[in-house]
């Protein structure tokens, strides 16, 4: 069984039965069922499915936008390795220019719609 399944059987089970250390602890080898487990099970933000979720770009993103529901260090960092994510992080979670966003996003295709958003024009 791959760390995938194990985190799916893990996240299913706490939905039935609630949180335990161990089903959650499982459910953070992968992203996505970390993202889940806090959304749906705690139903708020820990350090430890945050840390998780962080492996992984979207799901920063979105632990940022749904379940932190605002801007924390980590959650920036890891959406700031995808300008994708790092423009969304930007534009729904910031609303204003940060270093770190920046520096994702110049010299992609988000650049002109960054500078244009928040009137950045060196």
């Amino acid at each position: 069984m791959n760390f995938a399944q194990e985190a799916s059987k893990a996240y299913k089970y706490a939905l039935e039965r609630g949180p335990s250390d161990k089903t959650r602890e499982i459910a953070c080898k992968y992203p996505g069922y970390a993202y889940f487990y806090a959304q749906d099970v705690d139903k708020c933000p820990r350090e430890d499915t945050r840390e998780a979720t962080c492996r992984d770009s979207e799901f920063a993103f979105m632990y940022a936008l749904n379940i932190d529901k605002g801007s924390h260090k980590e959650t920036r960092n890891a959406a700031c390795q995808d300008s994708y994510y790092a423009f969304l992080y930007a534009r729904d979670i910031d609303k204003c220019l940060t270093e770190e966003t920046w520096l994702a996003i110049k010299g992609t295709q988000y650049e002109e719609e960054y500078r244009r958003m928040f009137n950045y024009d060196f």
